[in-house]
């Protein structure tokens, strides 16, 4: 067995290990920190398969920035592990069966002989002047220019999606909108009512401080 393979297969039992863990894990921030662990052996399979530009962007863009953000607000967030978790064993039967099924299309797929894997042959030895980037920019703007550009749709519609709900109205009627307030001039504060003035007998004022006085 060569050296390579016996990489491969360690790998890919660190990454479902790591995979399984972020999942059952009760910890919030174990869970993330095992996520961050597949992450990297992830990014060690692409760097076994001479892809070195995706493993190190996936080490930079997800373990980098995503998932030490994730690790930062889950550790200042005072999560309820408890309540969390309420409903982990009831949906499991759902989820177990989707992942069941998931798995037997994935395997399916590598086994029909339409896929023949066995075409690929082994992976050659690279020249020192051969650039992933190049290759990588090339495969995606020529053959795979449709689904790349409708990825970036998606992409788009989904931030999109983020910012109208997160500024959508909103209907508390404690809230205050501060561009109201401004708008709100002297006459909107303050009615002044016209009035006929009371005069009072000065007679009759002395007998009424009379009257309390004793």
């Amino acid at each position: 067995m060569m050296f390579q393979t016996v990489l491969f297969y360690i790998f890919a039992a660190v990454v479902l290990f790591g995979a399984v863990q972020t999942v059952t894990t009760k910890s919030p921030v174990h869970a993330t920190l095992y996520l961050v662990l597949t992450f990297c052996t992830s990014a060690l399979l692409w760097m076994l398969m001479q892809a070195e530009f995706l493993g190190i962007v996936l080490v930079l863009v997800y373990v980098g920035a995503v998932m030490v953000l994730f690790l930062f607000v889950v550790m200042m967030l005072n999560i309820d592990v408890e309540e969390m978790r309420a409903g982990f064993w009831k949906n499991l039967p759902v989820s177990g069966t989707v992942g069941a099924l998931l798995a037997i299309v994935l395997i399916l797929a590598l086994i029909d002989p339409k896929t023949n894997l066995a075409a690929f042959g082994a992976m050659e030895t690279i020249p020192a002047d051969y650039s992933n980037v190049r290759e990588l920019g090339r495969e995606m703007y020529t053959t795979y220019l449709l689904p790349f550009e409708l990825a970036a749709v998606l992409l788009v519609l989904g931030m999109v999606a983020a910012i109208a709900l997160t500024h959508r109205p909103n209907k508390n009627p404690r809230y205050i909108d501060p561009a109201d307030q401004v708008k709100v001039q002297a006459k909107d504060r303050m009615r002044l009512v016209k009035m006929k003035p009371q005069v009072e007998d000065a007679a009759e004022a002395d007998a009424d401080n009379t009257e309390v006085k004793s």
